[in-house]
C-alpha cells in the first residue's frame, strides 16, 4: 500500500494544487475543516498515507495563495502602503523571513533541505494574515461562517466522550500511524482512562481545537443569537469544557480559566457596565455546564484535578521555558544549529532521502522557546518574538477601537488566545500553526467589516 502511496501521491498533489487554485476562499475554508478532520484520516481511513496526509492542508494552502497572490485578475490584493499596522508586521516579517531563508543554508544542518522542511512552520502560514481581510465580505457572512465551522464540536466532542468512555486498548484511542507512540492515560487513582483526542492524531492537537473552539463559542454566546442558535452554542460550549477535562492537559484546564478572567476582566475594566450585563449573560450557560459535570461526567473532572495535584511541575515549566533560551545562547553564541534542527520530523526526513547527518544538539530541548534559540539563534529568536508581541499590541488595539459587538469580542478573544499561547508550541505544533495565523489576520479584518457595516447604514440613512 505504501507502494502505491509513494507513486500516487506526485499526481494527487498537483490535482489538489489544481482544485484549490480554483476558489482561494474555498480553499482556506477547507484548511480549516481538514485541520479537525486530518487525524481522522491518518488514523482510520488511510493510515498508511498517514505523512501524505499530515502535508495535505498545506498543499491545499499553496494552492489558494496561488490563486489569491498570482492568479486572480479581478480580486485586489489588500494594500499595506499607508497602514502603519500593516507595514510594521510586513516589515517583520520580512527581515524575518530573510534571517529564516538564510539558515535554511546553515552548515550544521547536514543539508539544505532540511532547512527547507524546517522554514514551514515559521513562514508557510503568515500570509494568510494579509488574506483575511477579503475572506469575507460581510460581518453577517463571518457570523454564519463561525456558528456553522462550530457545529463540528459536537460530533468531534461526543466522539471525545466516547474515547474518555472506551478502555485505552479500544480502536477509538489510537495515534496516527507513524506517531508509534503508547496511548497516554490518566485517572484518579479509582480508574485509568485514555487521554482523548477527538478527531485529531495526537493529544496535543485536540488540547489546540478546544482552546480556539473556547474562544470561539465566548464570544458567540454573548451576543444576540436565535434561541436555537443560542442553545446550540450552549451545548458546544459545554462539550468543550467537558471534553478539556478528558484531555488531561493542565495547560488546557488552565487556559480556559485564565481566558475567562481576562475576558470578563477585560470588558470590566473598558465598559463596567457592558461588562457586568455580559457576566450576567452567562450565568445561566455555566451552570448547566456545572450541574452536566456534576452529574456525568464527574470521573473526567476528578482526573484532571488528580493530575494536577499529582505534577507541581507547572510553575517550573512555565518559568523554565522563558530561561532556556539564554541557557541555550551560551551553546553558539550568535550562530545556531540551523532552521528544522529541532524538529521531530528531521531524523526520519534524513533517513528516508539519505541525507547527510546534522550535528548533534548537546542539550535536551522541549519547550518552544530553547528550540526556536536553537534552531535560528538569538538574531532569529528576537525577531520571532517581536513580531508575536506587536501582533498581540495590535489585537489590543483591535479590541479597543471597534464598536460593534460581535466584532469587538472577536477581537478580545484573538488578542487572549494570541497571549496565552506566546510560550506554547507553535512552529512544531501543525494544528496551532493555522489557528494563530487565521486569529492574526483579525487585525485587519475586523476592522474593515466594521467599515463595511458602517457604510451600509449611511446608505440606509441616505
Amino acid at each position: 500500500m505504501k507502494e502505491y502511496v509513494g507513486i500516487l501521491a506526485p499526481f494527487a498533489i498537483i490535482l489538489i494544487v489544481y482544485l484549490s487554485v480554483q476558489n482561494w476562499r474555498t480553499s482556506i475554508k477547507t484548511v480549516l475543516v481538514l485541520v479537525i478532520l486530518e487525524g481522522v484520516l491518518r488514523k482510520w481511513v488511510i493510515p498508511q498515507a498517514s505523512q501524505f496526509i499530515y502535508f495535505l492542508k498545506d498543499i491545499v494552502i499553496i494552492g489558494a495563495y496561488l490563486r489569491y497572490y498570482f492568479f486572480s485578475s479581478t480580486e485586489k490584493t489588500f494594500r499595506i502602503k499607508g497602514n502603519s499596522a500593516a507595514e510594521a508586521i510586513a516589515a517583520m516579517m520580512l527581515l524575518l523571513t530573510g534571517w529564516c531563508i538564510w539558515q535554511c543554508f546553515n552548515p550544521n544542518l547536514g543539508s539544505p533541505i532540511i532547512g527547507i522542511f524546517g522554514i514551514r512552520g515559521y513562514l508557510l502560514y503568515i500570509p494568510l494574515v494579509w488574506m483575511l481581510p477579503k475572506l469575507f465580505r460581510s460581518e453577517e457572512e463571518l457570523y454564519r461562517f463561525l456558528r456553522s465551522y462550530l457545529l463540528l464540536v459536537i460530533p468531534v466532542g461526543l466522539l471525545a466522550v466516547a474515547q474518555f468512555f472506551s478502555p485505552p486498548s479500544s480502536p477509538l484511542n489510537v495515534y496516527a500511524q507513524d506517531l508509534k507512540l503508547d496511548v497516554a492515560t490518566f485517572g484518579d487513582g479509582n480508574s485509568t482512562n485514555a487521554r482523548v483526542t477527538g478527531t485529531f492524531s495526537y493529544i496535543v492537537g485536540y488540547s489546540v481545537y478546544a482552546i480556539i473552539s473556547f474562544g470561539f463559542l465566548v464570544p458567540l454566546l454573548a451576543v444576540q443569537q436565535s434561541r436555537w442558535w443560542r442553545w446550540a452554542t450552549i451545548v458546544e460550549l459545554m462539550l468543550i469544557i467537558v471534553t478539556s477535562f478528558m484531555n488531561g492537559s493542565r495547560t488546557l484546564f488552565f487556559g480556559e480559566i485564565l481566558f475567562l478572567i481576562g475576558y470578563f476582566g477585560a470588558q470590566l475594566i473598558t465598559n463596567l457596565k457592558t461588562g457586568v450585563a455580559l457576566i450576567k449573560k452567562f450565568t445561566v450557560p455555566f451552570m448547566i455546564t456545572a450541574i452536566a459535570v456534576v452529574t456525568w461526567f464527574q470521573s473526567a473532572l476528578n482526573s484532571i484535578l488528580f493530575r494536577i495535584n499529582a505534577n507541581n511541575d507547572i510553575s517550573a515549566r512555565t518559568s523554565g521555558g522563558f530561561i532556556e533560551p539564554f541557557e541555550f545562547m551560551k551553546l553558539k553564541g550568535l550562530d545556531s544549529y540551523g532552521v528544522g534542527a529541532t524538529h521531530q520530523a528531521t531524523s526520519a526526513l534524513r533517513s528516508i532521502l539519505n541525507l547527510p547527518p546534522t550535528e548533534t544538539i548537546p542539550v535536551y530541548y522541549e519547550s518552544e522557546m530553547g528550540r526556536i534559540v536553537l534552531e535560528i539563534g538569538p538574531t532569529g529568536f528576537f525577531l520571532w518574538y517581536l513580531l508575536r508581541l506587536i501582533l498581540i499590541y495590535l489585537l489590543w488595539h483591535t479590541f479597543l477601537k471597534l464598536k460593534r459587538p460581535l466584532l469587538r469580542q472577536l477581537a478580545l478573544s484573538a488578542f487572549l488566545i494570541h497571549t496565552l499561547q506566546f510560550n506554547a508550541q507553535l512552529v512544531f505544533n501543525h494544528t496551532l500553526l493555522v489557528y494563530y495565523w487565521f486569529l492574526a489576520g483579525f487585525i485587519f479584518l475586523l476592522p474593515r467589516l466594521e467599515q463595511i457595516e458602517n457604510w451600509k447604514q449611511q446608505e440606509l440613512l441616505e
